[in-house]
């Protein structure tokens, strides 16, 4: 019995956290596109390990979703768009053509 109720918990907890990245993404893009700091999603709670899905772009770009709202890390030039460890999060919403 407890291995059940370990499992259930773990999947509780899953649950939990995928919703409060939804959440926190949905937040900070209010207008369906934005850019924001890694850190400063994460001291909201946001964890980038838990996400539902990826979607690919034709230019090769991958995007992360938990349910309808879904990041991408920005880069410039092909590389990692970063300055003294500050990387930044392109965030997007579930759009039509992305099925």
């Amino acid at each position: 019995m407890r291995s059940i109720e370990k499992e259930d918990s773990l999947f509780k907890n899953i649950d939990k956290q995928l919703k409060a990245n939804r959440r926190i993404l949905k937040d900070f893009n209010k207008a369906g596109k934005a850019t924001v700091r890694k850190e400063v999603l994460i001291g909201e709670g946001f964890n980038p390990k838990y996400f539902t899905h990826y979607w690919k772009a034709k230019n090769g770009n991958v995007y992360i979703f938990c349910y309808d709202f879904g990041y991408m890390k920005k880069t410039e030039n092909g590389k990692p768009a970063c300055r003294q460890g500050r990387d930044k999060y392109v965030l997007v919403q579930w759009q039509e053509y992305m099925n």
